[in-house]
């Protein structure tokens, strides 16, 4: 008897592995597998403009990064006494232009020269719903808690969303001909569009990135799948009933790795999850001798593991 649809995903050819740079741009799941990516110290570099919901920030976020955009005063927003970026994050908004520009454009040059050697791009779209900045006839990345007035509300059109797609990636094989591109949909739901009005924008979603993955290089993983038809369930979300849970992100995570990460990295992923809980490790006596002892082998592993492998915690 089976009790869940479970979906059965193939290994790719072009996996992951600790040779790998990967780069991850979108919606906050985006960082959740980041956050899993660096738990077991893979290369990787995680929203370089901070999260980013829909497919055009996306787009404009690429297209800054290998052109190194430069940013001045006038690309800023001055709001609720903070300079501000509607292509960016709040995380980046600040009282100080100097600070925000400065962090804008080291984070635009990192960016550009990690994407220059990256073997794998991960994109996750979170939504379909857009905003117009009216005074400027801008689409944002992000309203920073400026009045609603000054925006319109929208949802995009496929073709907007299959031209942004194809965008994305004339950028970045233009600049990276060889970066393998993962395509996929925030499980994340965005209720407060409204209950359908979330279900077409996530539609609009599948259907374009379908669309898109005909290309070279170019793939799908059904993370947006996983979390409605495999984990259905509301156990497997946060008290907010909107947000994957811990347990919900394990399981895609280990659902990813299976289909996308290298079988001969795992032995070396165990070796670092074992460090990595040692070192979440609190003693009760932090002084005795078999913990001086304990915390000596583990110091041994981590060297060996920075001078063999370059991994350092």
């Amino acid at each position: 008897m089976k009790l869940r649809t479970e979906i059965e995903l193939t290994k790719q050819e072009s996996v992951l592995n600790y040779d790998s740079q990967i780069v991850l741009f979108g919606s906050c799941f985006a960082e959740n597998i980041g956050d899993k990516l660096d738990f077991y110290k893979f290369p990787h570099l995680v929203n370089p403009f901070g999260i980013l919901f829909h497919p055009i920030a996306i787009e404009n976020a690429l297209d800054d990064i290998c052109q190194k955009k430069i940013y001045t005063e006038n690309d800023l927003y001055f709001h609720n006494d903070l300079w501000q970026s509607f292509k960016h994050h709040s995380k980046f908004s600040s009282e100080s232009k100097s600070e925000i520009l400065s962090n804008i454009n080291t984070s635009i040059e990192n960016a550009n020269q990690f994407l220059k050697n990256t073997s794998h791009i991960i994109i996750t779209l979170g939504t379909a719903w857009v905003y117009e900045f009216t005074e400027q006839q801008q689409l944002v990345a992000n309203c920073h808690k400026i009045s609603q007035k000054k925006f319109q509300k929208r949802l995009l059109f496929l073709d907007e969303i299959e031209q942004s797609l194809k965008n994305t990636l004339q950028i970045i094989h233009s600049f990276n001909p060889t970066a393998q591109v993962i395509f996929t949909v925030s499980p994340v739901r965005h209720l407060s569009n409204g209950i359908a009005e979330n279900s077409q924008s996530k539609a609009l979603l599948l259907t374009a990135i379908h669309q898109a993955i005909n290309q070279k290089n170019t793939h799908y993983f059904p993370s947006f799948e996983i979390m409605m038809d495999d984990l259905r369930d509301y156990r497997f979300y946060k008290s907010d009933l909107i947000h994957p849970n811990d347990l919900a992100v394990a399981y895609i995570w280990e659902q990813f790795k299976k289909s996308w990460i290298d079988e001969k990295s795992y032995p070396l992923m165990d070796e670092i999850s074992d460090i990595q809980k040692a070192l979440q490790h609190r003693p009760f006596n932090e002084n005795s001798p078999k913990h001086q002892v304990f915390l000596k082998d583990l110091q041994l592993k981590i060297d060996e593991l920075a001078k063999k492998r370059q991994i350092h915690f």
